[in-house]
């Protein structure tokens, strides 16, 4: 169990799967040096000038060096400093921000079924009479058949739910009213503020959810279904991966932490070792 847990861990920390590559098939590569006019050795990091003419720049998301022509109208002569490049989201920063879309994905989902609970709870209270009315004669038609024939079990499942909607109160579908639809405003309000990545969002996200986690055990000690399980698994998982990973209340440097952790352009997109002694043999 313990083996399989930590192999799960670790594809999780060292996916097969580059986001980064992700993202450039859907949104392009983020190529600098393929717009300017010329490129100096500093700049052999993001891109070159080869003798031939051709030219080699570097994707500052995914980096891969892509053969590109050289601009008819370059937007600038040459490249920044490296310190003044803006590195584009990569690396932790970027499966981060593929994860929180995925969570607002998953509101999105409780978006739609407490939707649909709020519009059914309303259409049964709106029509609260004639539904009591229906159940009643039919609910007196199987008492009437069962008593007149053997086959009163047969009909035990009907009657118990046609019962349970004779019995249905216009204060407890009220109650469930209220509460699907505070719920569906609730998990809209995250899912809007998880997809733009705003903080207060992830905070809101893990207070409501870590509040439902009592009932979701609860309901779990009555009676164990697979979905059950699995959606507190999935509910306990959003709450540890947003706590730890996005630092909240403190936890492992809190706010100030997240910001250290952006790569410098420097380290990045420093020009190779090789280039750098070919330029200073020069």
């Amino acid at each position: 169990m313990w083996t399989w847990l930590r192999r799960a861990w670790d594809r999780v920390r060292h996916p097969r799967w580059h986001a980064e590559t992700l993202v450039c098939s859907r949104r392009g590569h983020i190529l600098p040096a393929a717009s300017v006019a010329a490129l100096g050795p500093e700049h052999a990091g993001v891109g070159v000038d080869l003798p031939d003419g051709r030219r080699f720049a570097r994707c500052l998301r995914c980096d891969c060096w892509l053969d590109v022509p050289r601009p008819l109208e370059p937007s600038s002569e040459t490249l920044p400093p490296l310190s003044q490049i803006i590195l584009p989201r990569r690396g932790e920063e970027l499966r981060e921000a593929i994860v929180l879309r995925i969570i607002a994905f998953d509101r999105i989902i409780h978006v739609a079924l407490f939707g649909a609970l709020f519009v059914l709870a309303l259409e049964l209270r709106l029509n609260i009479g004639p539904l009591h009315d229906v159940a009643r004669r039919f609910l007196d038609a199987l008492n009437a058949v069962a008593a007149n024939s053997t086959q009163g079990a047969s009909h035990g499942f009907l009657v118990t739910e046609l019962q349970r909607i004779v019995d249905l109160r216009e204060g407890a579908l009220d109650v469930l009213i209220g509460t699907s639809l505070a719920y569906t405003v609730l998990e809209l309000v995250e899912a809007i503020g998880l997809w733009h990545e705003r903080r207060w969002a992830e905070y809101l996200t893990v207070v409501a959810t870590a509040g439902l986690l009592p009932f979701e055990i609860l309901e779990l000690s009555r009676r164990v279904t697979v979905f059950r399980v699995g959606a507190l698994v999935i509910n306990l998982l959003i709450v540890v991966w947003l706590v730890y990973r996005k630092r909240l209340f403190g936890v492992a440097g809190g706010r100030a932490a997240l910001a250290h952790e952006r790569p410098d352009p420097e380290v990045v997109l420093a020009p190779p070792v090789a280039s750098a002694g070919v330029s200073s043999g020069a």
